[in-house]
């Protein structure tokens, strides 16, 4: 039987596999990045009560109008414009799906979109699905720089969209000010769309602030703005994320998500509305517990041989391997993501997958950290036992 011609690009998740590869040996699971920790209890309690309230048909397509409230009070002071609930935002089945939402209502068959690697695995296959070609520009190493003038090169009259990623998955990037002025000069000297995916927007370190590339007076009304609570508030199994854009976008975003999946699931999304009126003493403290458990997964690279830079946002750190005294550190990342976790028990991701460029990331991983502090001790001590270190 013959098939569509998009998906001979990609296969299914290697994230995903490796998560079914850790449970299927006892491995610890530092590869797909989710919490092992619980959800904080008032959410949990919100989302039995929106139940119990009868709050379980098709809400409104473009999300729970009280959670598009909630969302349209805290984006108008950051992004720096009146931001309406009823026709700036989308509420959607997970980041993934607004990512595919917005691809798909800007890019045509033929077009070319930026996208930055290493890059979440998700982002090829949204411009895929849109009939569009990605077209890769690498941070580069030691300190994963988004190069400007590498920026610059990768646009001609064929490029319609750019995507960025901060704080980034998985190098840990927060870009700055002189990183984002090169984004803005490529969007606007080509007349791009942004699209900005900031699902680790709360998750920053050593006093950093976020800032929304959408909030930049260059880009207010070429951007459309991702973001998503699962990260945040534990609930990566809730599927919620949102689409942020100026009318014009907007307007092209709610309709393919209208036919794509009709709406979020509606008693989660009456329970989420609830965690942003979380107080910030609550990501104050989120903050410093990400901040020891930073502490703890770099001092266990550091122990048994990786080389890693260290993250300055979000919950990853892409640590090389070619420098470890053992036989296995001469392998591809692919082969050796998946020893570590076969014979080592702890799961990982191979970087190179996250690279479309050959080349790339052939001698590194990804390790994910939101976990225990007793987890990630655990995961250690099978490292060094298992590295001889």
């Amino acid at each position: 039987m013959q098939t569509a011609t998009r998906v001979t690009h990609f296969g299914e998740s290697v994230i995903r596999e490796m998560t079914r590869l850790s449970i299927q040996h006892g491995a610890i699971n530092l590869s797909q990045g989710y919490p092992d920790f619980d959800t904080p209890e008032a959410l949990k309690q919100a989302a039995v009560e929106a139940i119990r309230a009868g709050e379980n048909q098709y809400t409104i397509t473009w999300g729970h109008p009280l959670l598009r409230q909630k969302l349209a009070e805290l984006y108008t002071p950051r992004l720096g414009w009146q931001v309406d609930p009823d026709v700036h935002i989308t509420v959607t089945c997970g980041v993934s799906e607004a990512l595919a939402a917005s691809m798909l209502a800007v890019l045509d068959p033929g077009d070319q979109i930026i996208i930055i690697e290493p890059a979440h695995e998700s982002f090829h296959p949204c411009a895929h699905f849109a009939g569009a070609e990605p077209v890769a520009v690498s941070l580069q190493r030691p300190d994963y720089r988004l190069d400007p003038e590498r920026l610059a090169a990768a646009a001609n009259s064929r490029t319609r969209a750019l995507v960025l990623n901060t704080p980034h998955n998985p190098t840990g990037r927060v870009f700055d000010a002189e990183e984002l002025a090169g984004v803005i000069r490529t969007v606007v000297e080509n007349d791009l769309v942004l699209i900005t995916d900031e699902i680790y927007d709360r998750i920053l370190y050593d006093g950093r602030q976020h800032v929304s590339p959408g909030s930049l007076e260059p880009l207010r009304e070429r951007t459309i703005t991702i973001g998503g609570l699962s990260k945040t508030f534990a609930i990566t199994g809730w599927r919620l994320g949102y689409v942020i854009a100026p009318k014009t976008l907007a307007a092209a975003v709610r309709p393919v998500h209208d036919f794509l999946t009709i709406c979020a699931a509606t008693p989660l999304q009456a329970a989420a509305a609830t965690a942003l009126d979380f107080p910030e003493s609550y990501y104050e403290q989120m903050r410093l517990d990400y901040h020891d458990r930073r502490k703890v997964m770099m001092e266990i690279l550091d122990s048994v041989g990786f080389n890693a830079v260290q993250p300055e946002g979000a919950y990853y750190v892409l640590a090389d391997y070619n420098g470890l005294d053992i036989p296995q550190a001469d392998w591809h990342a692919d082969r050796f993501g998946r020893w570590l976790t076969t014979d080592v028990g702890v799961a990982v991701v191979p970087a190179s997958r996250l690279y479309s460029q050959p080349g790339y990331g052939e001698h590194s991983v990804r390790f994910a950290y939101p976990k225990r502090l007793e987890t990630l001790r655990e995961a250690g001590e099978r490292l060094r036992q298992g590295l001889g270190a």
